[in-house]
């Protein structure tokens, strides 16, 4: 690695908070700049770690994997920023950034425990935080010896691997900072390293980002007493502009390529892997499989035919052939497991009076799925084609997207988390983005424009799926002809689109719930709301399954709800 710099803290869109910075923009600007590698240090969570893994290797980048953490030992919470060196790292970190929410949540911010780090660190290369860490608070409250003792104890628990990281990006009190930690460093031979705690790309985008600041915070741009948290240097600097700021301290930026050489993460990203399904001793999956298909079928083809009719064996050749070959390329294909889990919780909801649709989608093309009740469809009366759903020419997951009644949906779910372990059953997070017609609203808010201002332009915005504000411009003549003519409008569109698409919060997958072979912290951090039980991946969909883990369908559908209330209440009548 020939490069002079590299940048090892920064915060994307997926800090939520404070970042602006969009992970492929990212990866093309430090490919321009000839960045060997660069980290993604968001606050707190893993959220952007697959996209941002793949989008670097894309590009030919080494991605270096880390969060930025808030970290307590006594009552006020510091900030620590750890680097990921290998698998051993990512997996330390990924159970540590996971308790955080889990355990950790003071009003919504989620803080490590110092003594959850011990045992907790290998693999981990950690930089101080700055004047923000608890080193940096010590030195600028004069407490020289009390930083002496927590930096032995960081070296302790860091062997090799703990960085005093200095910055210069015009905040108070940076120099002073930077020169008692460079005191410190000389006396006690901790390395030194440099960062900008990056927060968007161009400096030009410095008013967008403390608009995205104070969206979240709920102030306005130009209110005296809201904190000035940030300068407008935090951008992502070329090694040059780095090296000349560092010129007198050249090694901060010689060990910022060292932490890089070092941290070497590889993840095997795109095999999927499924938990074991209990079958009986002396079968594997694939022959209980075979074995529950056959009788499944043999079920259901004594209520389609009369056994003793004349034609029986005749009628039910097509089915036992479509069996066969179904069952060949699902074992082939290694899904009999999750064939069997599928069935097996769609036997439960059923066995429990949870109504369960009769299949949809392509996975109604199935006579396995038929067999093993999985659908209630039988796809040879219907002519549906196995093919659209499973094919060798196409690998890719099986998909059924199953129906259950919106009240019984939970039980369900809460029956595979007792079945499997509820420390491998989880949901799958969402990524709400800033849409068009809300960005608008937030923009005007945070600018201060009256609200009777801002409610106009966002209501010439059309309410549909997609749009844009570029789309809106183009299609709506009135909203073109105020930001062609009015420079307030202009200003808070310009603004507004700078803010548009970025991640804004975390939700819940309306269906996909995961069920991993081992704990799920193998797979994906997790993630949690403060006080509520309820724990998604914090992973999205796609990314989750690149990580390997299988998506199962749980769909809520409320007309099986209601024809059930209906049912019921005709039966009670009845039985009046």
């Amino acid at each position: 690695m020939s490069a002079s710099f590299v940048h090892l803290h920064l915060h994307t869109e997926y800090s939520l908070v404070d970042g602006l910075i969009r992970i492929k923009a990212l990866v093309k600007r430090a490919a321009e700049a000839g960045m060997p590698a660069v980290a993604v240090t968001d606050m707190s969570n893993l959220f952007a770690l697959i996209k941002f893994y793949k989008a670097a290797l894309g590009v030919g980048i080494k991605p270096i994997v880390g969060v930025e953490a808030w970290v307590r030992r006594s009552e006020e919470p510091a900030r620590l920023v750890l680097l990921c060196q290998n698998l051993t790292g990512y997996h330390n970190l990924t159970r540590l950034v996971s308790r955080g929410f889990l355990e950790g949540q003071q009003r919504g911010v989620p803080i490590l425990d110092h003594a959850w780090l011990a045992g907790h660190t290998d693999g981990l290369i950690a930089l101080s935080g700055g004047r923000e860490g608890e080193l940096g608070r010590a030195l600028l409250n004069d407490q020289f010896d009390q930083a002496r003792a927590w930096l032995a104890d960081w070296r302790a628990l860091f062997p090799d691997r703990f960085y005093l990281e200095v910055q210069r990006t015009g905040r108070p009190q940076e120099e002073t900072y930077l020169e008692a930690a460079a005191d410190l460093a000389a006396a006690s031979g901790t390395p030194v390293v440099a960062t900008n705690e990056v927060c968007f790309l161009r400096r030009d985008d410095f008013e967008a980002h403390e608009a995205r600041v104070c969206i979240q915070e709920g102030a306005t741009l130009d209110d005296p007493r809201r904190p000035r948290r940030y300068s407008d240097r935090q951008y992502l600097r070329t090694p040059a502009e780095m090296a000349e700021l560092f010129a007198d301290l050249p090694e901060a930026l010689e060990n910022s390529v060292e932490i890089a050489r070092r941290c070497n993460l590889r993840l095997e990203l795109g095999k999927n892997v499924l938990p074991d399904f209990p079958v009986p001793e002396g079968m594997d999956a694939d022959a209980y499989f075979a074995r529950q298909s056959r009788i499944g079928l043999e079920r259901r083809l004594h209520r389609l035919f009369d056994p003793a009719a004349p034609d029986f064996a005749e009628r039910r050749r097509p089915y036992d052939e479509r069996l066969e070959e179904e069952l060949g390329v699902i074992v082939q294909m290694g899904f009999p497991g999750y064939f069997l889990i599928v069935a097996d919780f769609i036997q439960w909801a059923r066995e429990h009076e949870v109504p369960v649709g009769p299949g949809r989608g392509s996975g109604a093309g199935s006579l396995v799925a038929y067999a093993l009740g999985i659908t209630d469809l039988d796809p040879l009366a219907y002519d549906l084609l196995f093919e659209r759903f499973l094919n060798p020419e196409r690998v890719s997951m099986p998909d059924f997207d199953i129906d259950f009644c919106m009240e019984g949906r939970d039980r369900v779910i809460e029956y595979v988390a007792r079945r499997y372990g509820r420390d491998r059953v989880s949901q799958i997070a969402t990524h709400g983005s800033m849409a068009a017609k809300a960005v608008v609203r937030d923009v005007g808010r945070v600018l201060g424009h009256p609200y009777g201002f801002v409610d106009r332009i966002a209501k010439l915005i059309p309410f549909e799926i997609g749009m844009t504000l570029d789309k809106a411009i183009e299609q709506e003549a009135e909203l073109r002809r105020l930001y062609e003519h009015d420079e307030e409008v202009r200003a808070l569109i310009e603004l507004a689109r700078k803010l548009e698409g970025l991640a804004r919060n975390v939700g819940k997958h309306a269906g996909g719930v995961v069920i991993a072979p081992s704990t799920l912290t193998d797979f994906s951090p997790l993630y949690c709301e403060e006080g509520d039980s309820s724990i998604v991946t914090q992973f999205d969909k796609d990314d989750v399954e690149a990580a390997g883990l299988v998506k199962f369908d749980f769909l809520g559908l409320r007309t099986l709800t209601i024809i059930d209330w209906a049912v019921r209440t005709i039966d009670r009548q009845r039985a009046a």
